[in-house]
């Protein structure tokens, strides 16, 4: 069994872990994302201001919903949390995208 295929086989395992660090952490972690911005903010003169706030504000949405899903209570694995973002419908016509026919 390669690298890649052990890697593989702990992703749930580490999927835990994080969720279960973010929802332990996720004030640090959020305020460690708003010092970013703001030293990006500084570094840059306030020219990618709105691009700035817009990534940090979507990797602070990204650790919330990572928290949600790995609780200290375990969280569900990988379901959606109650007021959370269902995931998105398969795509419509059966076949899978980029797929060969015939």
């Amino acid at each position: 069994m390669g690298f890649f295929d052990k890697l593989l086989g702990r992703s749930e395992q580490l999927k835990d872990k994080a969720g279960q660090y973010a929802s332990e952490h996720g004030d640090t972690i959020g305020q460690s994302l708003d010092k970013a911005g703001h030293a990006a903010n500084k570094a840059t003169k306030g020219r990618f201001e709105g691009q700035i706030d817009k990534a940090t504000g979507a990797a602070k949405g990204g650790v919330d919903k990572l928290g949600e899903q790995g609780g200290p209570a375990g969280g569900p694995a990988g379901g959606p949390s109650e007021g959370g973002t269902p995931p998105p419908p398969p795509p419509a016509g059966g076949a899978p995208s980029g797929g060969r026919t015939g």
